[in-house]
């Protein structure tokens, strides 16, 4: 029935749920419990990720950066509880072992999260007011997680190497940052070629196999991401040209609701949450339908049908609206 509340709060106790499992995880692979935090024999997909604590932390994510991009949402929700001692969607606790979940991945997408989650908090809270906390805070804790976290320092300077210096055949390269440009050029090179419509959802495998880096002899033969261009925002580019990124820009910013245009505290910051996640996936997951993401697109574009109904409402029934707005919450 369109109840947006009630959808995002059961998303949360999933996330819950999930960061539960993916510390307990972490526990069970430094005190040697194979089958607590080894998933094979659960998930076909599911895969081990060196590094961290000796483990970096999937869950029941085939990998890290899946776990940093569908539970993004959560975990914006959860920082905004404990900095503002709110409990919106999530107790404290569910609030804290959500942080400490994603901080256990050791994920380069989950670093960039946290500092957008940032930036998203303090443009809704006024920017200004707070940029001479953020700035510097943001300056050491990139220093801080880039002399600390081998992961995010060796995928950091990959992505420099190939984007700057275009090391397209050295084998110290990180593969993810390789695979990243790889596709960049695919994608650029073939929206070259059909810059309005794009060459149609599902070609990217076939521009790969045109314009891919690894034809080049001396290239690394990292052939990774093959269909779905290791980005959203790449793949739209290549598949659909300026129509399709233009209707994904338009459709960001039209269903974007701030604190300011909120009809109640719940709207902006499920809003916001789910903000994140879409620019994530535009980021660094190329996959159409992966882990549910049309769910987000979707909560996204009723939350903000339902704010407008809200703020159109409120000035001629304000009782009305919020005893509407408790049943809808409370449910």
């Amino acid at each position: 029935n369109f109840n947006v509340n009630r959808l995002f709060k059961w998303y949360c106790k999933g996330a819950t749920i999930v960061s539960i499992i993916g510390i307990v995880q972490v526990v069970a692979y430094r005190v040697g419990i194979g089958p607590l935090w080894n998933y094979r024999w659960i998930f076909n997909k599911w895969g081990f990720s060196e590094g961290g604590l000796g483990i970096r932390m999937n869950s029941v994510f085939s990998e890290p950066a899946y776990f940093a991009a569908v539970i993004a949402p959560a975990f914006f929700v959860a920082i905004h509880n404990i900095f503002w001692r709110k409990r919106y969607y999530l107790t404290r606790n569910a609030s804290i072992i959500i942080i400490v979940a994603y901080m256990l991945t050791f994920s380069s997408l989950g670093f960039l999260a946290i500092f957008l989650a940032t930036l998203v908090l303090l443009l809704n809270y006024g920017f200004i007011r707070y940029a001479i906390i953020f700035v510097p805070l943001a300056y050491f804790g990139f220093g801080y997680v880039y002399n600390n976290v081998e992961e995010f320092r060796d995928r950091f300077d990959g992505t420099i190497d190939v984007f700057y210096y275009n090391k397209i055949d050295d084998y110290d390269v990180h593969g993810s940052s390789y695979v990243l440009y790889n596709n960049a050029q695919i994608s650029y090179r073939n929206w070259k070629e059909n810059p309005i419509l794009g060459t149609g959802l599902g070609s990217q495998e076939i521009a790969y196999d045109k314009y891919s880096l690894t034809n080049v002899i001396d290239a690394l033969q990292i052939d990774f991401n093959k269909s779905d261009a290791n980005s959203m925002f790449l793949r739209l580019m290549s598949e659909t040209g300026l129509y399709g990124v233009i209707f994904m820009m338009f459709f960001l910013i039209r269903n974007y609701v701030s604190r300011r245009r909120s009809a109640n505290d719940f709207n902006w910051i499920m809003s916001n949450g789910i903000f994140l996640i879409i620019v994530l996936y535009l980021a660094r997951q190329g996959h159409y339908f992966l882990n549910g993401f049309p769910f987000f697109l979707w909560l996204y574009y009723y939350l903000r049908k339902r704010n407008d109904v809200l703020l159109e409402r409120k000035p001629e029934k304000p009782e009305f609206v919020a005893l509407q707005e408790a049943k809808t919450i409370g449910s």
